[in-house]
C-alpha cells in the first residue's frame, strides 16, 4: 500500500519562501556571486596599485602641507599652503612651466604631422612594407635613457657626432676644408631635446593614425575616386575628418607622456640652457635644495594638471569605443 507524504503545514512554503527572498532575491543574490566571482582575480592587482600608486601620492599630498627641509632638520612641521604659495611664486617654476608648455607643444604637433605623413604612406600597399614598418617603429621601443644618450653622444657631439661629420663629408664634397661644425647642445639647447622627443614619439602617432586609417570605410573612397575626386579631396573631406578622433587621442596621450619627460632633458642637457622641464625642476628641489615640502608641492600641482589631460583623453578613448560599438 503506498505510503502517502506529509503535506507542510499551512503557511509554512509562504514563510520560507519569505525567508529566502522569492525567486527575484535569488537571482540578485546569484547574479551578485557570479560578479564577484570575475572580480576576484582582479581584487589582488588592484590591491597592489593601491599600495604602489595611491598611498605615496596620498603621503605626497601630507608632505606638501609640511616644512620640511632636510638643510634645517629643526625647522619642521605644519606649513598651511605656504609651500603652494611658493611654488605658484617661484620665478623658476614659472620659467619651467613655460618651457614644459613649449616643449610639449612642438613634440607633439610635430610628432603628429609627421605620425600622419608615415601612416598615410604605410596606409599604400608596397613591397617589403611590413620591414618598413618594423622599422618606423623601433624608435618608440628603445628605452628613454638610451634614446637621449644616442642622441646626445652619436648624434650631437661636435667633435664625433654623425649630424656634424655628415656636414663635414658634404663641405669636402664642393671642395672646402671648413665645414661648420656647431655644438647643437650648447647653440640650440631645447630644439636639441626636442628632436630627440620628436624621434621617439612619431612611431606612437603613426601606429594610432595608421590603426584610424585601416579602420576607414574603404567603399567611400572609392565612391569618391570613381566620381573623379582627387587624391587631396579625398584626404580633405574623408580622411581627415574620419581621423579627427584619432588625432585628439594622440595629441592627448602625447601630451600626458611628454609633460612628464625627464630623461631626456637630464641626459641631454642637465636642464640648463632654459631646458629645465617641471619633472627636471622637481629632480632640483628634492636632489639640489632639498626641499621636501616645496617639492611634494610641485609634484601634487603637475599631477592635478596631468590628470585634467588624461581626462580628456579618456572621453576620447571612449567616444571611439561608442563609436566602434554603433558602427
Amino acid at each position: 500500500m503506498p505510503t502517502r507524504t506529509a503535506e507542510p503545514p499551512p503557511g509554512a512554503t509562504t514563510a520560507a519562501v519569505h525567508r529566502t527572498g522569492g525567486p527575484a532575491a535569488r537571482a540578485r543574490r546569484t547574479g551578485r556571486a557570479k560578479d564577484w566571482a570575475r572580480r576576484a582575480p582582479l581584487l589582488p592587482a588592484l590591491v597592489f596599485l593601491v599600495v604602489v600608486t595611491q598611498l605615496p601620492f596620498l603621503a605626497t599630498v601630507v608632505i606638501s602641507f609640511t616644512r620640511w627641509n632636510a638643510l634645517a632638520p629643526d625647522n619642521r612641521g605644519f606649513a598651511a599652503l605656504d609651500n603652494y604659495r611658493a611654488v605658484f611664486t617661484d620665478p623658476a617654476m614659472r620659467a619651467s612651466v613655460g618651457t614644459t608648455v613649449l616643449l610639449t607643444v612642438t613634440v607633439v604637433l610635430v610628432s603628429l604631422l609627421l605620425g600622419l605623413g608615415l601612416a598615410l604612406l604605410l596606409d599604400r600597399g608596397f613591397r617589403g612594407r611590413g620591414i618598413v614598418r618594423t622599422l618606423l617603429i623601433t624608435p618608440f621601443l628603445i628605452v628613454p635613457v638610451a634614446s637621449a644618450l644616442l642622441w646626445k653622444h652619436a648624434l650631437y657631439n661636435a667633435s664625433y657626432g654623425l649630424i656634424n661629420g655628415s656636414l663635414t663629408w658634404i663641405w669636402r664634397l664642393f671642395g672646402s676644408d671648413s665645414p661648420p661644425q656647431p655644438d647643437w647642445m650648447t647653440d640650440s639647447p631645447l630644439a636639441a631635446v626636442e628632436m630627440s622627443l620628436i624621434w621617439q614619439w612619431t612611431p606612437f602617432m603613426m601606429l594610432i593614425l595608421l590603426a584610424g586609417l585601416q579602420s576607414r570605410a574603404s567603399d567611400a573612397v572609392e565612391a569618391a575616386r570613381m566620381d573623379g575626386a582627387s587624391a587631396f579631396d579625398i584626404f580633405r573631406y574623408l580622411t581627415l575628418p574620419h581621423l579627427r578622433r584619432y588625432l585628439e587621442l594622440a595629441a592627448l596621450l602625447g601630451t600626458v607622456y611628454v609633460v612628464q619627460n625627464f630623461d631626456a632633458v637630464f641626459t641631454i642637457t642637465s636642464g640648463g640652457l632654459g631646458t629645465a622641464n617641471l619633472p627636471y625642476t622637481i629632480y632640483q628641489t628634492v636632489y639640489q635644495s632639498h626641499d621636501y615640502g616645496r617639492a611634494s608641492a610641485q609634484g601634487v600641482v603637475v599631477v592635478l594638471c596631468s590628470l585634467l589631460v588624461a581626462t580628456f583623453a579618456l572621453r576620447t578613448v571612449s567616444s571611439l569605443l561608442r563609436e566602434e560599438v554603433t558602427a
